[in-house]
């Protein structure tokens, strides 16, 4: 029997891997996440390995490109441009763009589009707000969801931090309609340096880093597949099942 735990408290989805996100009211989820995230990222075009796309653990200034729709896009909910730290704003395949992060990473880069996505783990991650705010305790900093990267902040009714761990193996489900969306929690969400980075000047800070590997063994937060296709939005009441009942339609 499903119970409620909270409420979806913000939504945020990563056009550009590793770039600047964008909050929203509500998105609609498919098999491969949100709709637009994470659908793009830069590729090291002379790295022949496994994982060659270029990350903020990389290029922390990578963070502060911001993805921006100002046409309609070629293909899906995607954007056209990207306005840099300095305030040009240049098209999301433009020569131009390649170009300055290229000399700013050191190497050549080229714009990548997945359908399916590029994403490190599972396709939603998620976050409850207790956490966050632990995590800021623990590392005496201001409390910002931000350096998270999370899809999903959710506001649980317990209010206790880590609140999460308890989540891997079930369910959550979203709204009381039968058009909401259903994730199965998989697995924990262990961090990287890309916490350390603030969200609005691209400068470390090991202390969060250190107080999730100090206190949590490297882990805030989890991660999750899609069980079923449906909406998601701010204010929708979250039920959470312990064990997978879901099926797809």
């Amino acid at each position: 029997m499903p119970i409620k735990i909270g409420e979806v408290a913000a939504l945020y989805r990563y056009p550009v891997k590793s770039m600047m996100g964008e909050g929203l009211d509500a998105a609609e989820v498919g098999w491969h996440g949100l709709e637009g995230d994470r659908r793009l990222a830069f590729r090291r075009a002379n790295d022949r390995g496994g994982f060659p796309w270029l990350t903020a653990s990389k290029l922390p200034e990578l963070i502060l490109f911001a993805p921006r729709r100002r046409e309609p896009a070629a293909s899906g909910d995607l954007p056209t441009h990207v306005r840099t730290p300095d305030g040009q704003e240049l098209p999301l395949f433009g020569e131009e763009l390649a170009a300055a992060v290229g000399r700013q990473h050191g190497t050549p880069v080229e714009m990548t589009h997945l359908n399916r996505g590029i994403f490190d783990e599972a396709s939603i991650s998620l976050i409850a707000s207790a956490t966050v705010r632990e995590v800021a305790r623990l590392a005496s900093q201001p409390a910002d969801v931000r350096r998270f990267r999370p899809n999903i902040l959710l506001a649980s009714t317990r209010s206790v931090p880590f609140e999460e761990d308890d989540w891997v193996g079930g369910v959550l489900s979203f709204g009381d309609r039968p058009d909401g969306a259903v994730v199965s929690i998989t697995n924990f969400d262990e961090r990287c340096a890309m916490v350390t980075f603030h969200p609005d000047s691209a400068r470390p800070n090991p202390e969060v880093l250190k107080a999730i590997v100090r206190e949590r063994g490297n882990k805030a937060g989890v991660y999750g597949a899609v069980a079923r296709r449906g909406r998601v939005a701010v204010g929708q009441p979250v039920y959470f099942e312990p064990s997978v009942t879901a099926r797809r339609p």
